[in-house]
């Protein structure tokens, strides 16, 4: 039996990775802050007693160790981060303590325990395609090789998590593989994140008289259902190559109106999509769009869903 350890299990991701290992048979560990584990609704009860929670922050080196001692893990995922990009700009010396220096303190206690032949595990440090920034629409999807120009603290943050990751590959022989993980949601998403900030408006909308559904920056994202991203995490800590970096996308860009008249749509609501000033950012990337070529040709993987069906599972929840 494999025994996974996944830091920031108490998130959206972690919970569905956790489910995942769960249903193969594997042994998985969660870890973040508190005494068990939060979250999105996404474990069941059962599901919940099979997993052992060991409690660590990422920010200090003591609990990290410990964590590592304790787990002894075949497969690690790092998920554990300031995941959403406003936290990350309202507290910068957090962002890069959590996400980059947080990665840090995870491998050193990997490398240490590796010198000694205490174990070797396979780390899957998750990062995001908004480390590449701007790049002109001409140039999507992007390829790994696109120079990373990040512009937001969050994504630079992640990008500094690389860097320092892909050296203790490097320097120490560390087995790690790094994500650049486009935009990904489903059941579980937090509220405050795109598409299920626009199913709950649109469930919202009034019955009666002018529907508007208000919308900042007309952006181009690449999204991926989490089913997807999970089956692709599972894929790079198999067949990953050790100090590489990959794309988890799609492939292809969807704008925020297409989204929202597609939830619309599929909703049965007819709203007017207006914008909404105080919502327009002036940094937003316009077009990022990633090539998942590197991901498939290396683990042969393949997405099966689309961001019709991230919606569906959205507004069916909302119903339930």
């Amino acid at each position: 039996m494999t025994r996974f350890l996944l830091t920031g299990g108490s998130g959206f991701v972690g919970q569905w990775l956790a489910k995942a290992l769960l249903a193969r048979g594997d042994s998985v560990d969660l870890s973040g802050l508190g005494a068990a584990p939060g979250g999105p609704n996404v474990l069941t009860a059962d599901e919940r007693r099979q997993v052992r929670w060991l409690t660590a922050d990422v920010r200090d080196a003591e609990d990290v160790d410990l964590l590592v001692e304790r787990s002894r893990p075949d497969v690690v995922f790092h998920l554990a981060g300031v995941s959403y990009p406003p936290d990350a700009e309202r507290s910068p010396t957090t962002a890069y303590d959590v996400n980059a220096l947080g990665a840090v303190r995870l491998l050193t206690a990997i490398r240490r325990r590796r010198a000694t032949g205490v174990l070797d595990p396979m780390t899957v440090i998750v990062g995001s395609g908004m480390q590449y920034g701007n790049h002109p629409a001409a140039d999507m999807p992007l390829r790994e090789s696109a120079p990373q120009r990040p512009v937001s603290i969050y994504a630079a943050s992640k990008a500094a998590q690389e860097v320092a990751s892909l050296q203790f590959c490097r320097d120490a022989g560390v087995r790690v593989v790094c994500t650049r993980s486009f935009n990904h949601s489903g059941l579980g998403h937090g509220a405050q994140y795109l598409i299920p900030s626009l199913v709950r408006r649109v469930r919202e909308l009034p019955t009666r008289g002018v529907r508007q559904l208000a919308l900042g920056n007309d952006v181009v994202r690449d999204y991926l259902h989490i089913a997807d991203v999970i089956s692709a995490y599972l894929l790079l800590a198999d067949r990953g190559e050790s100090g590489e970096a990959y794309n988890v996308a799609s492939g292809r860009g969807i704008s925020v109106t297409a989204l929202a008249n597609e939830i619309l749509l599929r909703a049965g609501v007819t709203a007017d999509i207006t914008t909404d000033p105080s919502l327009v950012r002036s940094t937003d990337i316009p077009v990022l769009v990633g090539s998942p070529a590197k991901l498939v040709e290396q683990t042969g993987w393949t997405p099966t869903k689309t961001h019709v069906d991230i919606i569906d599972d959205l507004l069916n929840a909302a119903t339930e």
